[in-house]
């Protein structure tokens, strides 16, 4: 089994930042509601921490991060004031929101800060030298600080600039949340208490597959769920109505589930489903064996009775990780099944870590996610980390013990 981590990476405890210009990778890729305000803001209140050490050791910060996807050009309801002030509230102290990301104007307002001051570059993506990691880009941003933080935990699996770039050029640590995320993950994968269970649900097989080939390994449980439970039935000969199914994962599929039977591990798919014409609300659903998916029907929720299984081997585990919903959540009729789930969780005995993504919005759209252990903030660094695979943006930083 491949590790996640080759190396221990130096943290920003183990660097002097009193009075240093500091360069701060956050991730404040927040949701945006209709009217342009932010819908949501987890990864704001994630990045605090960090932030607060830095200032109270008089650090100049630095931050940046992007939003959304702006395509290499400027587009107005994406920029970062609206994070800034968000920021600034949630500190209590001014947060100034820059209009670019480097260049003169960027250069003569960090030059002016003093110590404690906290400063938000403009949205990275804005400049398309960001996603292609041009030297030249990372360059700049280096030039604005003498030592780099990645508290990105979100864009650590990204080869950019501000993740991969900056780290060529000045001293690089991480920050307090990526040392949080990158601890979590790496304990459950290699020491976790057991049993341990996986549970892994959403829409297709292929976005998990390296997850699953990953995680048999080392999990006595794994129960799969949401749309990907199609083509595990499929693979075993079942028909499954109108749900996708990947016929071309449909082996490796199979492989899995060998693979579990051969090391002993509990492979647990749904029991029953809820059945609906189509993924949208007001539409009549109905309860069906999962071997027993009417034509024309998609599978848009787990069962009661498959939410109950669930439920009872959940219940003994003592380390859980989560990645993927049990159904359309979103929509009220097909959100039972994950609620169950999130709920179990919430209350168990033992280690409960959300992997990310749309995982992590259902647990807080539930009101559980205080009672989680760990709630990560990455969807796809969550994946990289579970499919056992190093983030690029970890291995960017100093070994720890390094000068």
């Amino acid at each position: 089994m491949q590790n996640v981590i080759p190396r221990r990476k130096k943290t920003i405890r183990e660097i002097d930042v009193r009075g240093k210009r500091v360069l701060v990778r956050a991730d404040f890729n927040v949701p945006l509601d209709e009217d342009g305000a932010i819908a949501e803001d987890t990864r704001i209140r994630a990045s605090l921490p960090t932030i607060r050490y830095l200032c109270e050791r008089d650090a100049r910060v630095i931050l940046c991060s992007h939003l959304g996807r702006p395509q290499g050009r400027v587009v107005e309801r994406l920029r970062l004031t609206l994070v800034a002030n968000r920021l600034s509230a949630l500190l209590g102290w001014p947060v100034v929101a820059l209009r670019d990301c480097v260049g003169p104007e960027v250069e003569s307002a960090v030059a002016e800060m003093s110590g404690g001051d906290i400063v938000l570059l403009e949205n990275l993506r804005f400049h398309p030298e960001e996603k292609k990691d041009e030297p030249a880009f990372a360059e700049k941003l280096a030039s604005l600080a003498e030592i780099y933080v990645n508290d990105a935990f979100g864009a650590s699996h990204r080869v950019h600039a501000s993740v991969v770039g900056v780290p060529e050029y000045l001293p690089a640590v991480a920050g307090l949340l990526l040392e949080r995320e990158i601890g979590t993950f790496t304990r459950i994968l290699e020491d976790p208490e057991r049993p341990f269970a996986a549970v892994i649900g959403g829409a297709k097989v292929s976005d998990k597959l390296e997850v699953l080939e990953n995680i048999i390994s080392r999990v006595n449980t794994l129960i799969i769920g949401g749309g990907m439970a199609a083509t595990f039935l499929a693979s075993q000969g079942y028909g499954t109505g109108a749900s996708h199914v990947e016929t071309d994962r449909l082996d490796a599929v199979r492989e899995i589930s060998a693979k579990a039977t051969k090391r002993g591990v509990r492979l647990l798919l749904p029991r029953d489903v809820v059945v609906a014409e189509r993924l949208e609300t007001g539409i009549p659903t109905r309860v069906v064996p999962a071997t027993e998916i009417p034509d024309g029907r998609v599978i848009a929720d787990i069962g009661p009775g498959a939410a109950d299984d669930f439920s009872h081997e959940l219940a003994s585990s003592r380390t859980v990780v989560w990645n993927g919903p049990m159904g359309v959540f979103e929509i009220p009729e097909f959100a039972e099944g994950t609620r169950r789930v999130a709920a179990v969780l919430a209350n168990l005995r033992g280690t409960t870590v959300i992997g990310g993504g749309s995982t992590t919005d259902a647990v807080e759209r539930f009101g559980l996610a205080d009672q989680m252990t760990h709630v990560s903030t990455g969807g796809g660094a969550a994946l990289t980390m579970l499919s056992g695979k190093p983030l690029p943006g970890v291995m960017a930083l100093d070994d720890a013990g390094t000068p």
